[in-house]
Order: C-alpha cells, then sequence, then structure tokens
C-alpha cells in the first residue's frame, strides 16, 4: 500500500481516550509522527467534552476506563454524529465486550498492548476512506451547481448515467472497459475512476496502443533489459512497473496485436510479468483500464481482439454518448472551454452569439468533445469583442453550405453504382480539404485514429 499523502494525514483529527497515562501520551505523540493532528483525554467525559472544540474525524478509545467507559462513550459519539469512526483498544479479557462494540458501530478493535503498524493501518484506511468521501461529495455538489463532475462536464441524463457507473467502479480494483468514439473523452473518464479510487495516490500511467509501432508496444508496456533487442541499450521500466499501485490506462486496445494480447492477460491473471530480455519475473500491483473507439464484438468477430482478454477487461463497461446524442450538454461544455480559454490567453469573451449558437446546435459534431474544443478555442482567439460570431466558425466537417457548388472540395458527391470504396475515398479528400490538410483534425472529424486515416490514404495511393 502507498504511504498516505501528508496533506490527507493532516486533514484527520484523531482523538486518544486513555486512561493510563503512559500509554495515553505515548500513543498521542505516536499518532502526531505519522502527520495526523492529535489530542487526548483521560477518559469519555473528558472524551465528549473535546469533541466539540477539537472536532475528531477519527476517535481511538480504550474499553474499560473510570467514570465512562468505551461503550458508553460509543454511543454518545454516533448519536451526535455517526461519520466519527471509533476504534477500540481491548485487553484479552474483554474481547467479547469489544465484540458488541462492533455491533453498535465501532469500526474494529486492536488487543493491547497495540501493534503501531496495525494502529498506522487502521488510522490510513480511515484517511483514505474519508478523503474519498469529501471527494466524492465536492463532486456531487459540483454537479448541482455547475453541471460538472471533476473534469467531465455535462448534466444531460445520459452523462449522469455515466456518472453513476463511475461512482460504483471507482471504488473497487476492478478493470473498467471504456467505449466511445474518439473524442468522446475515454481517457478523462479514466482519469476520474482514477481519482475517486483509493489509489489516488499513486501513480496514473496511460498509453495509446495505436500511437506505438507494434515492434515497440510490447517494450512499452512491459519494460525491457538492457541488449534485449537491437537499439536497447539501458534496462527501461514499462508501464505496469511505472504504474505500480495504481492505474494502467490502455487506450484503443482492440489496436494492440494478439501475441500482446496474450502476455497482458496472463499478467492480468498472475499480477507477475517479465520485461523483454528478463529472466525473472516480478509482481505488480496494477489496475488496469481499458478503451477502444471500436465496437468490442465486431472487434473480437474481426480477430482484432481476443474474446478472453475481452471478458477480463470487462468487468465494468462505460459506454460514452457521441456528442451528437447529448446535445443538450453544448451550452455548458462551450462556457467551459470559454472560460478556460479566457484564462489561459488573457480573453474577455462572455459567451456565443445567437445565430454562431444555432450553427454550433445543428452540427453532428463527428470529432465530438475534442471537435468542439478545437473550434471554440479557435474563435475565442479570433473573438474582437465579447461574443463569438457565427463568422469566426469554420466549415464544420463534411456537411455541405447551401452555397457550395456540386465539385465544391468541401462537399461529396455520392452517386448510384459508386462503390463504398470510392465514396469512402471522396468523403476522405473532402474531409482533408475542409479540415485544410489537418490529418488529425480530420481523423477526429470522420471519427476513426489517426492510424486508421493514415492506412486509409496509404492504401488509396497504392490504388492510385
Amino acid at each position: 500500500m502507498p504511504e498516505l499523502s501528508k496533506s490527507a494525514a493532516q486533514s484527520e483529527r484523531v482523538l486518544i481516550v486513555e486512561d493510563d497515562t503512559a500509554t495515553r501520551e505515548g500513543l498521542t505523540e505516536l499518532v502526531r509522527t505519522w502527520g495526523f493532528t492529535a489530542d487526548s483525554a483521560a477518559n469519555g467525559q473528558e472524551a465528549l467534552a473535546l469533541v466539540t472544540a477539537f472536532r475528531p474525524s477519527i476517535v481511538v478509545s480504550d474499553l474499560v476506563m473510570p467514570q465512562m467507559g468505551g461503550l458508553e462513550l460509543l454511543k454518545a459519539l454516533k448519536d451526535d454524529d455517526e461519520q466519527i469512526q471509533v476504534i477500540m483498544l481491548t485487553a484479552q479479557g474483554t474481547i467479547e465486550t469489544a465484540v458488541e462494540a462492533l455491533k453498535r458501530g465501532a469500526r474494529n478493535y486492536l488487543t493491547k498492548p497495540v501493534e503501531t503498524s496495525a494502529l498506522r493501518a487502521e488510522l490510513t484506511t480511515v484517511a483514505e476512506l474519508n478523503a474519498q468521501k469529501r471527494v466524492d461529495l465536492a463532486l456531487r455538489r459540483q454537479l448541482r451547481e455547475i453541471g460538472a463532475y471533476g473534469r467531465i462536464i455535462g448534466n444531460s441524463s445520459k452523462m449522469r448515467k455515466i456518472y453513476q457507473v463511475i461512482e460504483q467502479a471507482a471504488p473497487t480494483p476492478a478493470s473498467v472497459l471504456i467505449i466511445g468514439e474518439s473524442g468522446t473523452g475515454k481517457e478523462l473518464v479514466a482519469q476520474t475512476v482514477h481519482q475517486l479510487s483509493p489509489r489516488v495516490q499513486a501513480p496514473f500511467v496511460g498509453i495509446n496502443c495505436a500511437a506505438i509501432p507494434e515492434t515497440l508496444l510490447e517494450s512499452e508496456i512491459f519494460g525491457h533489459e538492457k541488449g534485449a533487442f537491437t537499439g536497447a541499450l539501458d534496462r527501461r521500466a514499462g508501464c505496469f512497473e511505472l504504474a505500480d499501485h495504481g492505474t494502467l490506462f490502455l487506450d484503443e486496445i482492440a489496436e494492440m496485436v494478439p501475441a500482446t494480447q496474450v502476455k497482458l492477460l496472463r499478467v492480468l491473471q498472475e499480477r507477475r510479468f517479465r520485461r523483454l530480455g528478463g529472466r525473472v519475473e516480478q509482481e505488480v500491483d496494477v489496475r488496469v483500464l481499458a478503451a477502444t473507439n471500436a465496437n468490442p464484438l465486431d472487434a473480437i468477430r474481426d480477430g482484432k481482439l481476443r474474446e478472453d482478454l475481452y471478458y477480463r477487461l470487462n468487468v465494468f463497461t462505460i459506454d460514452l454518448p457521441p456528442l451528437r446524442e447529448r446535445k443538450a450538454d453544448l451550452p455548458l461544455l462551450i462556457q467551459a472551454f470559454i472560460d478556460e480559454f479566457n484564462t489561459r490567453d488573457r480573453r474577455n469573451v462572455r459567451a456565443v452569439a445567437h445565430e454562431a449558437m444555432d450553427l454550433l446546435e445543428q452540427y453532428d459534431w463527428p470529432g465530438n468533445v475534442r471537435e468542439l474544443r478545437n473550434v471554440i478555442e479557435r474563435a475565442t482567439i479570433l473573438a474582437k469583442g465579447e461574443f463569438i460570431e457565427a463568422s469566426l466558425l469554420p466549415a464544420l466537417g463534411t456537411r455541405p453550405s447551401p452555397a457550395a457548388e456540386p465539385d465544391s472540395p468541401n462537399s461529396v458527391t455520392i452517386l448510384p453504382g459508386m462503390t463504398v470504396d470510392e465514396a469512402e475515398q471522396k468523403l476522405i479528400v473532402a474531409t482533408l480539404a475542409a479540415s485544410a490538410g489537418n490529418k488529425t483534425r480530420a481523423a477526429e472529424m470522420l471519427g476513426i485514429s489517426l492510424k486508421t486515416l493514415h492506412n486509409k490514404l496509404n492504401r488509396m495511393k497504392q490504388g492510385a
């Protein structure tokens, strides 16, 4: 388990309640050295008097004390604040009473003399749970007030369902498969799952399987030893090592070659891996999140995604809707992007003019949220006044304007008898023209990966 961050520990107040002076003072000082804020009381009555002023989130209490014992203190604390976590300290002869305390709402009990490692583990666990609760409450408040969930923006019914799945999946160690078209925010969802998980203090490592050549992908994921292959001049840690105790995000998992998928499946099952060229297996504790812009069942049928790997990753599924299916979120997204670029570029744009908003709402956004962000970024930079006017919006995608001529490079004419390949070529050419030759943006507009676009362009050249 990664060590609790100093800020997380400092946000927790621990009250030690113990009638033995030496034990009380020793435990209080020890808890402070771990980074917690701590105070102490000699019995239950003193503890209750301190609660209002000190406001502890955790109480560590002896079970048997004069004036007011641990069970009476537990009842009083739970009656006043259910959120206070109580850990009981008990001698061997009072374990049955300690079990009764668990039934009444105590978190756990530790036998005396207290093992410091066990106490620290309990305090750390409670602090992590409390930190996660605070984040969750902040996100719920953010959703009510501004329609955002962390960095994910949207208040539509479809997005609220996504938030529910994230809340269910995040606290668990289960794998998550995120499905969605290019530009829908799959990595943002993966980061949010990580931020809401108990692994938030550990690394989040992301890798795009489609952006790395097949010959290097296995090395990127598992690492390699010096001399493992030509060019391997030094030992290098792979993504699994870098993400140990944290989260590994594998984007475009269906682009990974089957041989590498087999090795990935083995690591997921056994939690062990070996660097390329290595002889020693290493244990790893990594939560894997994966994403694909393809229909996973189609990818399985086409031999691109192994069925056993799919079922191993698909414990939770988050199916992100394309922007065209949640246009109710457009005003929130647009305003968030305007605020972002105002801050970054010191601009003073207030909003989108009505005519411009009409154009944005009519467009189908094949490149999804990523395309919208690019459009708003450009318009915010070019805006002369406080509003983004329709004249600042480029030709959006391949939708021909009423004035477009049949042979315009931004229009597509499909005739009866034309093959699917011919129609696809015309669409690609028109999209490249609309994006001024920017292949990355063209791929977003077409809803395909950049690698797929390059492959299609190469086939077009070969067939020319």
